[in-house]
């Protein structure tokens, strides 16, 4: 026995690993829960019992001399890593260029959107995401129980019924009307929130941005004129808006707002299925009701909202047909949109 402990340690001051697959080799043959060395541990108990003593200290030995040679063979590796890092480098050779990455489509759009309204004289506004219903509904004309809030799926907070995931940003608007003095220019881009199954087309969260101007003698022409200009900013000099009444319970008269198809114009196509136009918002003159709630006098100032969604313009905008595609951060996705802004 004695014999095969000397013959192994003659084996340890001999093995050589000049790779990772040479010292797992060795791991594997003396470290191991399966090794050699432990294999002469399960043949202790055929040992005569006067050699046991001396048959322990020596395999003892053994074990403890299998690792220090195993971690001495790793230090010999790591050391011939770091000088084959270090090798000279030829200064001739050109720089390898940066790799920059690219900003979020969403991004992009969101800037967009900023930048022409921006230029309109609209100033960005910004508020919570966990609001209370007030803000959120009530104040926007929505009564209790009234009808018109079945139309936001909505995540309310367990504990408070009160607090709630906003369903829109129009609770920056409430929240800019009551704590100001008209007149009020401003857009309020932001993250919404609806319980709605996530599919091609929905999500349970996306991103919105609302508009409001609120000022003496705002018409609903003035309306018009703001989303015809962002339509042909956005999609090009010749799109051509139309609104069809709709319903808002904090807008009357409402309306929906289509704009000409910009991919086939106005010819028909799959973008807009055939009818030459593609909804991107709703909008309508500011209810009287929403206004006064706010302390501003309806028979004094008049004005009028807009909401529509980022994603809805990114999606028509650069032709995505998955909604899903914006939150799954896919760099294959993400990649084509390099120099997009």
């Amino acid at each position: 026995m004695l014999e095969k402990i000397e013959l192994i340690r003659e084996e340890l001051g001999a093995y050589e690993a000049a790779t990772t697959e040479g010292l797992e080799a060795y791991r594997m043959k003396y470290i191991s829960r399966k090794s050699v060395i432990n294999a002469l541990f399960d043949d202790f108990k055929h040992v005569p019992n006067d050699q046991k003593k001396q048959f322990g200290q020596t395999l003892n030995q053994l074990k403890q001399e299998a690792q220090a040679k195993f971690d001495e063979l790793i230090a010999s590796l790591e050391t011939a890593s770091d000088q084959s890092d270090t090798a000279p480098v030829d200064l001739t050779l050109p720089n390898i260029a940066n790799e920059l990455g690219s900003l979020h489509p969403l991004t992009v759009t969101y800037n967009r959107i900023v930048e022409i309204f921006e230029r309109l004289g609209f100033s960005v506004k910004d508020g919570p995401e966990v609001e209370d219903d007030f803000h959120n509904f009530t104040a926007l004309n929505f009564p209790e129980n009234h009808p018109a809030r079945e139309m936001q799926d909505t995540f309310f907070i367990e504990k408070n019924p009160d607090i709630l995931l906003r369903t829109h940003t129009s609770n920056v608007q409430i929240r800019l009307m009551e704590h100001g003095k008209p007149p009020f220019r401003s857009i309020m881009p932001g993250r919404v929130y609806r319980n709605e199954a996530i599919s091609a087309r929905a999500h349970c969260f996306f991103h919105q941005v609302e508009g409001l101007y609120v000022d003496r003698n705002v018409g609903f022409k003035d309306l018009k004129q703001t989303l015809l200009h962002f339509s042909r900013e956005l999609f090009g000099k010749d799109t051509q808006i139309r609104l069809r009444p709709s319903y808002f319970p904090f807008t009357e008269p409402s309306a929906e707002i289509d704009i000409s198809c910009f991919i086939c114009k106005g010819k028909g196509c799959k973008v807009c299925k055939g009818t030459g136009w593609v909804e991107i918002a709703g909008a309508g003159m500011v209810d009287p009701n929403v206004l006064s709630t706010c302390g501003i006098d309806p028979e004094e100032y008049t004005g009028y909202a807009f909401g529509m969604g980022i994603e809805r313009i990114a999606m028509l905008k650069y032709q995505v047909d998955d909604l899903r595609l914006f939150s799954e951060n896919d760099v294959r996705f993400l990649r084509q949109f390099k120099g997009a802004f």
